[in-house]
Order: C-alpha cells, then sequence, then structure tokens
C-alpha cells in the first residue's frame, strides 16, 4: 500500500491540473462574451414565445369556460322544461276528488263550449255555484290553427280539448250534458234541451231550470241569401268542415288525375276558390299554395301545371283589419306564390260547377263573370243561430237589434236580469273574433266571483245586524259594530268592479311560403310586421295560446313530423 508521503504528489498534480483548466477557462471568457448577445436574444426571444401562448391559451380558457357555463345552464334550462312539462302531464293525468254541488246555491246553465264560455269555466270559481255546462260539441277546439288541419299540417286532434277533462280539475263538480239547447224561456227561467247523438235512451228531451244563464253559442255560417251556398261551398268554423274539405282537395286531384279526363275538366277541378280575404281564408289560401307546393305537385306532378288557387274578397283589399303595410305585403306574397286575389268581386250565385261573380271592369261598368271550380271554401260572415232569435223574440229590448244579443257594459243582455251574452252571438261593439270572446269569458267570471263574494258578505252583514240589536252590553255591541264596519269596507272594495273594456294585443295571420303578418299593440301604437321571422312568432304565440300542456305537446309533434316526413296524401 503506498504511504501518504506518496500520494501527496498526485494530490499536487491534480490541484495544478484543475487550476489549469480554471485558467483556461478564464482567458477563454472574453471570446465567450463576444458571442454571448446573440444567444441571450434568442433565448429572450424564445422565452416571450412562450409567455404570448401561455397568455393566448388563458383568453381560450377564459371563452370556454363561458361557453361551459352556457351549455351548463341550457342543460338546467331543458331539464327544468320537462320537469315541469311531466308534472303538467301527471297533474292533467290524475285529477282530485271533487266537491259536490251546495243544492242551496244558485244554479248557473252555461251554453256553448267555445272561447267565450270556456274562458269563463276556466276562471269561474265553481264552489260559489251549481254550474251546469250544455253543448252538444263535448270539446274545446283551438280554431285559429283549424286551417292548417286542412292540409294535414295539423291533426284535428291536437288541437281539441275533452271538456270533461277540464271541468273535472275544478275545485267543485260541473255537470256537462252533451245536447242541443233548443229554446230558451226567459219568463219561466227553463232551457230545453235535446239529444241530437246517432245513440239515444229512452229520454232524449228534457229541461233544465237555471236562476243564472250564460249564452254563448257563438254563430253559424252566413251565406248573405245566395243561392247555392250551403248546397255547393264547404265552410271552415268546425273540425268536420276541415275533414271535408281535405277529403275534398284529394278528391279533386285524384279525380283530375283519371284515364283520358278532359283537359277543361281537369282545369276546373284543379281550381281552389276560397271566398273571403279574412285572416282564415288567408290562411288557408297560404297553407292550401304551400300543400301544393311542397308536397302534392312531388307525388303528383301531372297536376303541376294546372294547380291554381283563387281568393275572392268583396272587399277593396284582403285582412282589411291589418295596417295598410301589412296588406301590401300580403298581396304582394301572394302573387310571389302565384295565388290569384280578386278584390271588389261578389258571389252572386253557386252552381255545383262554377261560381257567377260580378266585378266592376276598367270603365266603371258592371261585369258578370262565371269561374269554374273544383273546391270552394266559403269563409267570410256570421249568422244567427234560430236558438238566439227565438230568445230575442221574446225579449222587447232586442227587437231592434239583428246582429245578435244586445248586451249593455256588463254583458248582461238588454231587457232582461239575470241572462249574459259572450262571444259571436252577442253584440258589444267589438269584432266578434276569439280575443274578444276569451276576455268576455274571463270578464264575467271575474264579475261572478264577486257576485258570490258580495252575497256571502251581505249575509254576514244581516247576522251581525240581528246579533247586535240581541247583544247583552255595550261592549259586545261595540265589537259587532266593529265587525260590520270591517265587512262593509270589503263589501265596498268587492262592488267596485268596471264594466267590461275590450284590450286588443294585436292580429296574426300565416299567408303561405313559411311567412306571417303581425299587427302588433304596443304601448300607445301598433308594430307592423312581416316575414319568416315573424312566423316564428306567430307559431310561437299561437303554441303558447293552445289550451293545454297535452295540446301544446301534440301541436309541437305534428309541426315537426310534418316537416320531417312532409303531410299525407292519402284521400282519407
Amino acid at each position: 500500500m503506498a504511504s501518504k508521503a506518496a500520494v501527496r504528489p498526485l494530490v499536487l498534480l491534480s490541484k495544478q491540473t484543475r487550476g489549469f483548466a480554471t485558467a483556461a477557462r478564464r482567458t477563454t471568457a472574453p471570446l465567450q462574451q463576444t458571442t454571448r448577445p446573440a444567444r441571450f436574444d434568442r433565448q429572450q426571444l424564445r422565452n416571450g414565445f412562450r409567455r404570448g401562448y401561455a397568455d393566448q391559451k388563458k383568453v381560450k380558457k377564459g371563452r370556454w369556460g363561458v361557453l361551459k357555463w352556457t351549455w351548463r345552464l341550457t342543460y338546467l334550462s331543458v331539464l327544468g322544461g320537462l320537469a315541469y312539462t311531466g308534472y303538467g302531464i301527471y297533474i292533467n293525468r290524475n285529477p282530485v276528488e271533487q266537491h259536490a254541488p251546495d243544492p242551496n246555491k244558485k244554479t248557473l246553465v252555461i251554453l256553448g263550449t267555445g272561447w267565450g264560455s270556456v274562458s269563463l269555466l276556466k276562471n269561474l270559481d265553481t264552489e260559489n255555484y251549481n254550474v251546469i255546462v250544455i253543448s252538444p260539441r263535448n270539446y274545446f277546439l283551438f280554431t285559429p290553427l283549424l286551417p292548417s288541419c286542412t292540409t294535414g299540417t295539423i291533426e284535428h286532434r291536437s288541437i281539441m280539448e275533452p271538456i270533461r277533462n277540464f271541468l273535472r280539475h275544478k275545485k267543485a263538480s260541473v255537470k256537462y250534458y252533451e245536447a242541443e239547447a233548443t229554446k230558451i224561456d226567459a219568463e219561466k227561467k227553463v232551457v230545453y234541451i235535446t239529444d241530437d247523438s246517432e245513440i239515444k235512451g229512452s229520454i232524449s228531451q228534457n229541461e233544465i231550470p237555471f236562476d243564472m244563464l250564460v249564452v254563448g253559442v257563438g254563430a253559424e255560417n252566413a251565406t248573405f241569401g245566395i243561392p247555392g251556398v250551403r248546397e255547393n261551398a264547404c265552410f271552415l268554423k268546425e273540425v268536420n268542415d276541415a275533414q271535408k274539405i281535405r277529403k275534398r282537395i284529394m278528391d279533386c286531384c285524384e279525380t283530375a288525375a283519371f284515364k283520358d279526363q278532359d283537359t277543361e275538366e281537369v282545369k276546373r277541378l284543379l281550381h281552389m276558390v276560397v271566398v273571403g280575404g279574412g285572416p282564415t281564408g288567408v290562411e288557408f289560401a297560404g297553407e292550401l299554395q304551400d300543400f301544393f307546393e311542397n308536397d302534392l305537385r312531388k307525388w303528383m306532378p301531372e297536376i303541376q301545371d294546372n294547380f291554381r288557387v283563387t281568393l275572392v274578397e268583396a272587399l277593396p283589399s284582403v285582412l282589411p283589419s291589418f295596417s295598410k303595410s301589412l296588406i301590401d305585403y300580403t298581396e304582394k306574397t301572394f302573387k310571389e306564390e302565384t295565388i290569384e286575389i280578386r278584390t271588389k268581386t261578389m258571389v252572386k250565385n253557386v252552381t255545383p260547377s262554377y261560381i257567377e261573380a260580378e266585378f266592376t271592369d276598367p270603365s266603371g261598368k258592371k261585369q258578370l263573370e262565371k269561374i269554374p271550380y273544383g273546391l270552394l271554401v266559403w269563409a267570410t260572415g256570421n249568422a244567427l243561430r234560430p236558438l238566439v232569435k227565438d230568445l230575442m223574440s221574446q225579449i222587447p229590448a232586442q227587437k231592434d237589434s239583428r246582429r245578435g244579443l244586445a248586451v249593455n257594459e256588463y254583458l248582461v243582455v238588454k231587457g232582461s236580469e239575470n241572462i249574459w251574452a259572450v262571444g259571436d252571438c252577442a253584440v258589444a261593439n267589438y269584432a266578434p273574433t276569439a280575443q274578444v270572446a276569451a276576455q268576455e269569458g274571463a270578464f264575467l267570471a271575474r264579475l261572478f266571483n264577486q257576485m258570490a263574494k258580495t252575497e256571502e258578505i251581505e249575509t254576514e252583514l244581516h247576522v251581525l245586524s240581528d246579533e247586535q240589536g240581541k247583544a247583552p252590553n255595550q261592549e259586545s255591541r261595540d265589537k259587532i259594530f266593529a265587525d260590520i264596519k270591517d265587512l262593509q269596507k270589503r263589501l265596498r272594495r268587492v262592488k267596485q268592479m268596471g264594466p267590461f273594456e275590450y284590450s286588443h294585443q294585436g292580429s296574426l295571420a300565416y299567408i303561405g311560403s313559411e311567412k306571417a303578418v303581425a299587427d302588433i299593440s304596443w304601448v300607445t301604437g301598433n308594430v307592423a310586421s312581416g316575414g319568416q321571422l315573424t312566423y316564428l312568432f306567430w307559431r310561437s304565440a299561437y303554441l303558447s295560446m293552445c289550451f293545454s300542456t297535452r295540446n301544446r305537446v301534440l301541436v309541437f309533434m305534428d309541426w315537426m313530423k310534418s316537416y320531417i316526413f312532409g303531410r299525407d296524401v292519402s284521400r282519407e
């Protein structure tokens, strides 16, 4: 083994070697300093790029965070909407037990299941009265979407709400009789009813006594005394009318495609004429043209050269209740859709194959023209029902009324004390629309609810008045007197209800090609709009106005079904 003395020189040599290396690095330091600035600049540039990239990633992360929260809120909203819809469906499918009617309370008889009557029933507290509903139609029909049923865009049951489903959810039970009211005896306070169904029992006629009566039977189609209208035209007021039109459209198309059919006969069969330039007539014309453009011409190309739609209107323009700009837009859209508009044209006679119409030529002379048709839809005018005519003949105050039951500001039939009228059968100086009828029904519900409260308070006042006279001492009398003053204040508040005032919310109409027009009331004026965005508003508005959750779901599904698969072109 080597001694320490022998190892020491090696250690010294090692130190010298390290010193030499250090010295060498020191001597070369000036050379390295000359090239270091270039390396420092590259490194600084690289670091700066890394910092910029990191900052950029942070910005992207922030944006993704906003999108993530938006998605979460949307997801939660959808879940909440589905839960709310499911709860509504469950409640609708599982009604609670109802109270039995109190025989000591007044009997309120409501005729009809239209807009006015159903709006009344929807807002009425049925615990205050014994309510009886009489109508030959055991459902409520959402009429604004009825034109869509004629072409299969919507199935008719999607806009029908069974009246029994609705009445079953009222607090107190409501009796419903599917019958036709044939006569009202205003003096005896009795309604005579008849069962007009195909299946009749041993009793098919009866009478219903009433304390209060609401007439909401609507109106029937007006023909204005023109011969041949009722025999040859199709109306558009009820479900069976829409079904008849739908069948007639396909019948005309299939007959026109029959082997060796005459050319002139083909043109006649494929000419669809609509009489009436109001919202119903305009919407039906637009739906019919859409049906042809989107479906019929694809599956029946042999009819595409002869299919025509003509709208006939006696007034100078269509949609007379809308603003001038929307009328012009509608007429322009119809021209683009090849729908012919014949304004200032009056129908004089209707035959099974043509109508005779009178118009004024450019020289000012009146001319009579024959217009052949395959389908004729009559969508104009209202006429009184026989029931309403008979009631008017019993009341002397109604002798000057021609369009319906004249009512006062509280919708009481003039000349009576316990009969009210709503909807198309009432004359309240407003247009006969669904919107007016619905507001009239809601007003009557508030009125009847307050009348019930008034009677209840007055009964309590009579009882307290008797108790005050029998009070044993002054302290008891003072306490009863304080209760009387409180009830009198409540009675004054209840009796402060004003007369009926109609609030116009606006008018909507579909004009075809996924376009609509809207004349909406806004603050102190109207907002006129037309186009495809208005069409989306039209759909959303009508969807929200549907009677129940069931109707909304069914209508939405029908829209999706017709959009994806198209409309059905089968004959039945």
